[in-house]
């Protein structure tokens, strides 16, 4: 909430207090008969959605919701989704965003960190809640008693001023110490993200934005705001639906339209088995790196549109590196960033101190799309803040013509079909098993998923069997993060350093040419 400043002070600080959800309304208010949101058959307009969302609203304030206040979901992609995001914004809870692909003790985790007044649940997912051993005052579930909610005539008049630092989203990102951490972004970000998207890649404010990809990630759940921010239309998809992306393309306007790695590919193939032209896509694509090239330069030219070559995370938005795109057709041979004007970016070295340009160094950023650190977490905060600069833990070198160039990783970081794996997650669930001496997992390219986890374990006991360790990754973790193959080797075989640590890089070497066994990703 907006502090009583005293005055004329409080005057203009009130005047810059804009908030996701009155930005919103203000579309509602001016464009009511434009339509907002469209999932399958079910369509709302502004005014409609506007109205539903007040309503959601005030049935959370009465039922003691304030503002501060946790609300969490658990639920696939839907209309409903949405409504709850901006009904949050409007009281000024923060909204937390439930992975339902994760493994009950992860999503236990995640859930009793931010401990939540209420949880809104699809019945799709309503069993797996009811299976966790958390309490939560409010449950509702998806459906007729929700619907009641929402069309009654109970809504608020309008959003709470709110400080534009107020906390909006909980974004979970991976944990190097094996557990997810719950990265809180503000009103002020959220805002500037979408300032900063249009400006850098010239999408207008009546384009149309296809979430598809998970709402409990940045992308569909950021860009679905920034789309109602500006009276577009945010079509509602239930995950790679391939064949209802390719309709949307040939028959709407849109803005950016995100495809992840290891799905580019079969994306392209539909389009051309149904023979579909865009209608007009003003950017495609991320995380170009995981990408094949010759998959960027089809499918920019089937679409018509450039390929976003981005470096980005849910911290820091698209910046730091949002200012450059692969043009259509091309068959990209570098892949350097080029630094968002919308940031301020420093190289450093172990000591925190800037190193010479062609020197690698670990990029820290500060600017306005920065989150406000993670939840509950002040010691991960002051490190991670130190110097008053974000420290991303990604190393990069800056070139003569003052591009980036992507190294590597600080915090050894797998990224897999679009899902942010660490190490750390999988080899505490192996470590857990009494006959495992020691476990490392490393990446592995994969043409499909871009990387994909391979776990080398030393064992106690011979008689451990790989299936037993698959067993034990599918009852506590994500299907993304099962280890692709399980290699044995004996424990003085771990190649460490001078202090003992094994020296993962050494065994991404060793082991990156072996052919993986197994089932593929899921």
């Amino acid at each position: 909430m907006l502090e009583p400043i005293q005055g004329t002070d409080n005057l203009i600080r009130r005047a810059a207090g804009s908030s996701v959800a009155s930005l919103f309304l203000m579309q509602a208010r001016i464009y009511p008969d434009r339509l907002a949101l469209v999932e399958g058959d079910r369509t709302l307009t502004y005014g409609q959605f506007g109205q539903r969302v007040a309503a959601l609203a005030g049935w959370l304030e009465r039922r003691g919701v304030k503002p501060g206040d946790r609300i969490a979901i658990l639920s696939e992609n839907r209309l409903e989704y949405l409504e709850l995001f901006l009904a949050a914004a409007w009281i000024g809870a923060i909204f937390a965003c439930q992975n339902w692909r994760l493994a009950a003790p992860e999503l236990a985790h995640c859930i009793a960190l931010v401990e939540p007044q209420a949880i809104l649940v699809s019945p799709r997912h309503a069993d797996r809640l009811s299976e966790l051993p958390v309490q939560i005052p409010i449950v509702l579930t998806f459906g007729p008693d929700y619907e009641s909610v929402v069309t009654s005539n109970n809504g608020t008049g309008s959003p709470h001023a709110l400080d534009p630092e107020c906390p909006l989203l909980v974004l979970y990102t991976s944990g190097t110490t094996g557990l997810p951490k719950g990265a809180v972004i503000s009103h002020r970000a959220e805002i500037a993200r979408n300032m900063v998207l249009r400006a850098e890649f010239g999408i207008a404010a009546e384009d149309a934005f296809v979430a598809w990809s998970p709402l409990y990630h940045m992308g569909a759940a950021e860009f679905s705001l920034g789309t109602l921010m500006c009276g577009g239309t945010v079509f509602v998809v239930d995950g790679f639906n391939v064949a209802r992306l390719c309709e949307i393309v040939g028959t709407e306007q849109l803005g950016w339209l995100l495809l992840m790695p290891g799905m580019v590919g079969r994306f392209s193939e539909e389009l051309k088995r149904t023979s579909t032209r865009a209608k007009g896509v003003r950017v495609c694509g991320v995380m170009a790196d995981l990408v094949p090239p010759a998959e960027i330069a089809e499918v920019t030219t089937l679409l018509g549109a450039p390929y976003a070559n981005t470096f980005g995370a849910t911290e820091t938005g698209c910046p730091p590196c949002s200012s450059n795109l692969i043009s259509i057709g091309a068959i990209p041979t570098r892949l350097s960033k080029q630094q968002s004007p919308f940031c301020e970016v420093r190289l450093v070295d172990a000591e925190d101190r800037d190193v010479p340009d062609g020197t690698p160094g670990e990029l820290c950023m500060r600017g306005p799309t920065l989150f406000s650190g993670y939840w509950r977490a002040p010691e991960t905060n002051a490190q991670d803040f130190r110097g008053g600069w974000f420290h991303m833990g990604d190393v990069f070198v800056r070139t003569p013509d003052g591009t980036l160039d992507f190294v590597d990783r600080v915090k050894y970081l797998i990224k897999s079909g679009g899902e942010n794996i660490y190490p750390a997650e999988i080899e505490r669930v192996l470590l857990q098993d009494a006959r495992v001496a020691d476990a490392a997992v490393v990446r592995k390219r994969d043409p499909k998923w871009g990387e994909v986890p391979v776990a080398i374990v030393a064992r106690r006991d011979d008689a451990l069997t790989k299936d037993e360790l698959r067993a034990r990754c599918r009852e506590q973790l994500a299907g993304y993060k099962q280890p692709k193959e399980i290699y044995f080797i004996p424990f003085d075989a771990f190649p460490r350093s001078a202090s003992g640590k094994i020296q993962r890089h050494e065994l991404e070497r060793r082991f990156a040419g072996q052919e993986i066994e197994g089932e593929g990703a899921s």
